[in-house]
């Protein structure tokens, strides 16, 4: 009771600021004179260096001469393309082509003229067989449609049977020359293989 006594005591005086601190003092709440305060990771700022402004504007020339010099070697190499390893020639076959060179033959004039000749003589034979062949295929084709027209005129239905399609000449099947010939012992690979290609990005 001392203390509300004291309070209102000082509530009485004419000064605001006692008034104001004693409210203040009075809490209800345990007293908790420690506590910790958040963990601060920094260190004392570092004062900035002063450069000079010549040696800034040096580096600033250095940094676009390098830009414009990387510019320059894309735009040299743009317009080449990607090297395909297959039309690459080795170069062992670059260190042989002077052994490999073939000297230039000279043909006489008799030569070049029978050459010629024989060439006449070949063209000339193939449009001979050419024209027998559709003379032929010509005599063919007028046999048939008068054997046909012969038949239409005896019998109506079996002049349909003889143009009708033959469907057992429609599942073809031929065995012939392959373009290699088989190998003995040859395994079939599986299906792994490592690819050795290279890539381009």
């Amino acid at each position: 009771m001392s203390m509300f006594g004291a309070i209102l005591r000082t509530a009485t005086n004419s000064q605001p600021t006692k008034t104001f601190l004693a409210w203040r003092a009075l809490h209800t709440g345990p007293v908790t004179s420690f506590h910790f305060t958040p963990i601060l990771c920094a260190e004392p700022l570092k004062k900035k260096k002063k450069i000079d402004p010549q040696i800034l504007k040096q580096r600033e020339e250095r940094k676009r001469k390098r830009l414009e010099k990387q510019i320059r070697r894309l735009e040299k190499n743009a317009r080449q393309l990607k090297p395909v390893e297959e039309l690459e020639v080795p170069m062992e076959l670059i260190d042989e082509q002077k052994q490999r060179k073939r000297t230039g033959v000279k043909v006489s004039p008799e030569v070049l003229e029978d050459r010629v000749l024989l060439e006449k003589q070949w063209a000339k034979y193939r449009m001979e067989q050419k024209l027998q062949d559709y003379q032929l295929i010509d005599r063919v084709l007028a046999a048939q449609t008068k054997a046909l027209n012969e038949l239409r005129l005896e019998s109506e239905e079996l002049y349909q049977k003889a143009v009708q399609v033959d469907a057992g000449l429609v599942p073809f099947k031929a065995v012939g020359p392959v373009a290699t010939p088989p190998i003995d012992g040859y395994e079939m690979p599986d299906g792994e293989y490592l690819d050795v290609s290279k890539k381009f990005e």
